[in-house]
């Protein structure tokens, strides 16, 4: 593993790698261990930009420091900037799914990368940059891949339609080592229960952050709806 990193190990050097002009500083901030205080992690759709100042202090009246700007829209890379620039908030880029967009994240202020699936070669950009990554896992295969290249901390995506709990549980047990941000159908209703799980580090969704309530300035919903989720989080 990486020191200073947690999750992040570096076994893969492309060819003509140089230590001394690749190797970026390393995160002040432990990325990992403010995801798993959170317990909460916001998976954000913006198609405008200028909606990033107005969500972010709901996010923040709310109760949340984190927050994920999914790489599915136009506006994703200036919403990510703009919310980046906020020192309230540890923000990171999610839906990534090509090495490309590793860069142009980590150019835009990303503290960690989340990937809907494990794919290697994102994997080794995210540790060439020096980025914490949470990639995607659905199978038993998955999660030893990501164990090859030192990762503990996973996607378990999509967890509802994959079969929630039971399948999470039945994935967790032959890896004890191995902690997940189950994400996909996740709402007040089963929060709790997600993070009572032993293996859960955290949980991602986006009901309180719907793309709906973004486009209607609703902010002081959108703060409700995350202090609503912080309660419940609090009391797992």
């Amino acid at each position: 593993m990486t020191p200073g990193v947690p999750g992040l190990h570096i076994p893969y050097r492309p060819h003509g790698y140089d230590p001394i002009m690749s190797d970026p500083p390393k995160p002040l901030v432990d990325v990992i261990g403010t995801i798993g205080s959170a317990r909460v992690l916001p998976a954000i759709v913006l198609e405008d930009a200028d909606a990033a100042g107005p969500l972010a202090d709901a996010l923040v009246a709310g109760g949340l420091r984190c927050a994920e700007v999914t790489f599915r829209t136009a506006a994703a890379e200036a919403a990510l900037a703009a919310l980046s620039e906020d020192p309230r908030l540890l923000v990171g880029a999610g839906t990534v799914v090509r090495p490309e967009q590793v860069d142009r994240a980590v150019a835009a202020g990303a503290r960690f990368i989340v990937s809907p699936g494990f794919n290697t070669t994102v994997v080794w950009q995210c540790q060439q940059a020096g980025v914490p990554v949470v990639p995607g896992v659905a199978t038993a295969t998955e999660i030893q891949a990501a164990g090859e290249e030192g990762l503990d901390v996973l996607k378990f995506f999509p967890a509802e339609p994959l079969g929630g709990l039971a399948m999470l549980t039945a994935l967790a047990a032959p890896f004890p080592g191995v902690r997940f941000v189950p994400t996909g159908g996740i709402s007040p209703a089963n929060l709790r229960d997600y993070l009572a799980h032993r293996h859960v580090l955290a949980v991602g969704g986006t009901w309180m952050v719907a793309p709906r309530l973004v486009a209607a300035g609703a902010w002081d919903e959108i703060t409700r709806l995350t202090a609503e989720a912080v309660a419940l989080a609090a009391e797992s």
